[in-house]
């Protein structure tokens, strides 16, 4: 017995991989918007900031165009496999800014999502990812 019909499985990667695509090509330019941009720079641990060379604005407009580049590389065939591996590894590297905001949540309001939630919402991410990276 077929679990799911060759159909529905086309239908519900389409769909996963245009939201993915909108998504992220949505939050890429955000990272380019004054305010938004200035949040994210402040999520970056100071940890890493202080290590790191480039400012966090910097970093901040790096990762929108890492952002748009992978939904836009998600929407090409021939690329797809290559933008899904990409914004899988986006994300695992970006996930310590988001455990940052999440302990701070009367610096970063609206941003800092609980830890959990924010965690369940990567996996769920990183999984739909995968799952059209093949389409």
């Amino acid at each position: 017995m077929v679990w799911m019909s060759e159909t529905v499985l086309y239908v519900i990667r389409a769909f996963a991989l245009w939201a993915l695509a909108i998504m992220f090509v949505g939050m890429g330019i955000n990272h380019f918007r004054r305010g938004p941009a200035r949040v994210m720079a402040r999520m970056i641990p100071p940890r890493l900031r202080s290590e790191g060379r480039l400012r966090p604005i910097v970093l901040v407009y790096i990762t929108g165009v890492c952002e748009i580049a992978g939904g836009l590389g998600l929407m090409i065939p021939a690329t797809r496999p290559a933008a899904s591996v990409a914004l899988i590894v986006f994300l695992v590297a970006v996930f310590p800014a988001n455990a940052y905001a999440a302990r701070h949540p009367d610096t970063f309001g609206r941003a800092a999502i609980p830890f959990w939630p924010r965690l369940a919402g990567q996996a769920v991410l990183i999984a739909l990812l995968a799952l059209v990276a093949g389409y």
